[in-house]
């Protein structure tokens, strides 16, 4: 009897541990298990931030795909996925094609630019690895510069979006300041970071106390923030913003936009109902008329049935929405069993602002300074446990705690 094949798209958060669980629930002789990344290893996106601001080395935030699955029983294919062929069980990549039963696609996020003028080409983006890489190694060149050019606009950092990569990142930005003011010998004063965000608030829909705690602490540091303004028109020279009827341009060498993320397009393109990259899944994370075909992360839109509004697409629920699918996957495999149904239980969110402070809400109970660092610490070590277990925490965890 043919067993039945199991391809998992995409190595983040919701695909390592749909693909982690589904080699400890399903034996060999049970099902074939393959997963498809285009890098090979994974990373951490919550710590992409770090990595951008050089606080904290890219090695450290990734770790190899081979060393977290179990390759008796998972086959790992680095390839790009180029198509999904719904209607013919197939996904096509750029080095060939794979047949499956079952299909989970979890292939992450797009920068969303919202069409604004010149971003793509003139701002970076904390996408990814090598995103991260290119904007420290950019602010650490802009400041090398300056010495012998004595342009103000090359120790200038424009922030594009206040929302938690925003905010994390400016906070990991701040502390880095006094460090690279130091080793390229220029002005502290000289040096400027502009957060620039369109709501009329930081961190939209988090709790006002805790936004004002960070906002100050951020102020403490430097950080200038122009809130209700939004961003017209990136340039070689900087930004253009415009508050109401107040048009400014603000001369930057190094423009980071951090406020906006869809799903991939290839979940469009590969004929999916979606909007903005997203599909509106149903109760077992399953595609609209798609048995077969499993949704997990960035790509899954779940409504909150509390206000009707989209969830966001965090660490936090991808990694419940792995567990689902995993659990769904195997029933449907076993033919016995119950279907789990995707309920979201949202145990807060920590925000961070650097090593040793933070603010956040958890198991309802606000949390700011090194109560709040300490938990986002906690946290990351989870993830790492759940995936790994403890000899995976031992070697990529943050046990620095204070």
């Amino acid at each position: 009897m043919r067993k039945p094949k199991i391809v998992i798209l995409g190595a983040g958060y919701g695909g390592m541990i749909t693909t982690v669980r589904l080699q400890k629930m399903l034996s060999v002789s049970e099902a074939e298990i393959t997963l498809v990344n285009n890098n090979s290893y994974h990373y951490q996106t919550t710590w992409l931030h770090e990595n951008a601001a050089g606080t904290l080395h890219h090695d450290k935030t990734r770790l190899e795909i081979k060393d977290v699955i179990d390759s008796s029983k998972v086959n790992f294919v680095q390839d790009t996925v180029v198509e999904i062929k719904s209607a013919e069980k197939r996904v096509i990549l750029h080095n060939g094609e794979l047949e499956y039963d079952y299909l989970v696609v979890g292939l992450g996020f797009e920068s969303e630019t919202f069409g604004i003028k010149g971003l793509k080409e003139h701002a970076f983006s904390i996408a990814n690895i090598n995103g991260a890489r290119q904007i420290r190694d950019h602010i650490e060149y802009m400041f090398s510069l300056y010495p012998t050019q004595k342009r103000d606009e090359l120790l200038t950092v424009v922030v594009g979006g206040a929302g938690f990569t925003g905010i994390e990142f400016l906070a990991e930005l701040a502390n880095r300041v006094p460090e690279l003011v130091a080793e390229y010998d220029v002005p502290r004063e000289k040096v400027r970071i502009i957060c620039v965000e369109a709501a009329p608030t930081v961190l939209p829909g988090f709790d006002p106390e805790l936004v004002e705690y960070a906002v100050k602490f951020l102020e403490k540091r430097g950080v200038e923030f122009r809130i209700g303004t939004a961003i017209k028109e990136a340039t070689e020279e900087g930004i253009i913003v415009a508050k109401g009827e107040e048009v400014e341009e603000i001369k930057a060498a190094t423009v980071v936009w951090a406020a906006g993320v869809r799903g991939n397009a290839l979940v469009e393109q590969s004929g999916f109902e979606a909007m903005r990259g997203r599909i509106k899944v149903d109760e077992y994370m399953r595609a609209p008329g798609h048995d077969d075909v499993f949704i997990v992360g960035d790509a899954a839109l779940i409504f909150n049935p509390e206000n009707d509004r989209p969830y966001p697409p965090t660490a936090q629920i991808a990694i419940q929405e792995g567990y689902t699918i995993a659990q769904n996957i195997a029933v449907m495999v076993r033919g016995k069993g119950e279907m789990k149904k995707f309920v979201f239980d949202n145990k807060g969110s920590v925000c961070s602002l650097g090593h040793d402070d933070g603010i956040g809400v958890v198991m309802g109970r606000k949390i700011v300074g090194w109560q709040a660092a300490f938990m986002k610490k906690v946290i990351d070590n989870r993830y790492l446990f759940l995936l790994g277990g403890p000899l995976l925490v031992l070697k990529k965890g943050k046990l620095k705690f204070f």
